[in-house]
């Protein structure tokens, strides 16, 4: 087996300045073109080597979702929020629209689309009918192992950074922009946090090194004489080049499991079990000692509980209809631990104001303002989804322990 690097620059592009590398792998010839994802000169050199003729395949830095989302082949208009809400993925898109809402402040700051390198690539390969390998890890599956990576008490920092970014009407900064010329949008949109944060770094970065490497030697299997031109953020290359030169495990075999959900604790998922049997056991005990004390227990509960998820679903603008929803649902989900009372909610505020075409189409553009996400019905169900959440597992605790010491 024949394995050599080289990082010598190619003439044709030396003006652009982007690095490049050379890497043979079982028989495949792999060059690797660092790119900047706000760099017209990295989209001018992609195309440049693209259109050259001297590859029989193209990767890139994508994956699937991406890729649909950047050559506009998944539109807004494909959301159904009806049925992401029943899946319980109303968090992920969440956190996908608030790196659309990034990118969107990028390109309206410097007049740059981030990513078009890899469109250049992607548009190139289908022009000359060449294989387009998409080698990056799914982003909902980078996002939720970024999560799960994440000590919970950093959890809450990582979402207020993101729910301030996307919606903040400050100018993007020179760290982050930075961070973009090394060439990972994901790193730029947490760079604080990945700072502090080392299994953020692991999962965002370093795992997605290992994982392209991977889907290179597996998309490229057996087909010794092969020249790919693989475009890639230059934050990854040095990493990704070490290690499809020198990985030693199956390919297939890594890829699995850098898919896998890292196992969760088990205890977290038996509070709200024992929330409800405490809460439960609470009106057993005050029914035992009077009906009075009883039925008032019964009424703190609905009442804090089914309140404060209705003060969330007024402070999202839900219906009134959505409002009452959550008066009546909260009380009772948060004693059935397999279901939210933003589920609810946002089921009902998707009925009764489901979005027009036009709302989804100018989401690309609401998603920027705290103003556009209220007044958007797309993304206002979402809100009313996360906020009635918020204000019934808030209400859980005041309820519970408004119980406690209605039965001292």
């Amino acid at each position: 087996m024949s394995q050599e690097t080289s990082a010598e620059i190619s003439p044709a592009i030396t003006e652009s300045e982007q690095p490049i590398k050379y890497v043979h792998r079982d028989g495949v010839e792999y060059t690797i073109i660092g790119t900047a994802h706000v760099s017209k000169a990295s989209a001018d050199a992609v195309r440049e080597l693209a259109e050259s003729g001297d590859y029989d395949a193209i990767a890139v830095e994508l994956c699937q979702a991406r890729y649909d989302a950047l050559t506009a082949e998944r539109k807004w208009t494909d959301l159904d929020l009806y049925k992401i809400i029943r899946q319980g993925k109303a968090g992920l898109v969440m956190a996908n629209l608030a790196l659309s809402a990034y990118q969107r402040r990028i390109a309206d700051q410097f007049g740059i689309e981030p990513g078009a390198e890899m469109k250049a690539a992607a548009t190139a390969a289908k022009a000359l009918d060449l294989p387009l390998q998409l080698v990056d890890r799914d982003l909902a599956t980078t996002l939720r192992r970024s999560y799960a990576n994440v000590p919970w008490y950093k959890r809450l920092y990582l979402m207020a950074g993101l729910a301030l970014g996307m919606v903040s009407s400050e100018e993007i900064d020179e760290e982050a922009i930075e961070k973009l010329k090394e060439g990972d949008i994901l790193e730029s949109t947490f760079t604080e946090f990945a700072e502090q944060s080392p299994e953020l770094y692991e999962a965002l970065i370093a795992e997605r090194d290992r994982y392209m490497a991977a889907r290179l030697r597996e998309e490229n299997m057996n087909s010794a004489g092969r020249k790919v031109l693989v475009v890639i953020g230059a934050g990854h290359m040095e990493g990704m080049a070490g290690h499809l030169e020198n990985g030693t495990a199956s390919p297939g075999d890594e890829r699995v499991s850098l898919e896998r959900m890292p196992p969760r604790a088990k205890w977290p998922r038996l509070i709200p079990w024992l929330i409800m049997v405490l809460v439960l056991a609470g009106f057993f005990l005050g029914f035992s000692r009077s009906p009075e004390l009883g039925w008032q227990l019964v009424f703190f509960w609905v009442a804090i509980n089914g309140g404060l998820a209705a003060l969330g679903a007024l402070l999202a603008r839900g219906h009134p209809l959505t409002i009452l929803s959550a008066v009546v649902a909260a009380p009772l989900t948060s004693l059935n631990p397999t279901i939210a009372a933003g589920m609810v909610t946002g089921l009902v505020e998707s009925w009764v104001r489901k979005p027009r075409v036009s709302d989804l189409e100018n989401l690309r553009f609401d998603i920027t303002s705290l103003k556009g996400w209220f007044r958007n019905p797309a993304t206002r169900i979402l809100l009313v989804f996360f906020l009635s959440n918020l204000g019934s597992a808030i209400g859980t605790w005041v309820a519970g322990f408004k119980i406690i010491e209605a039965l001292s």
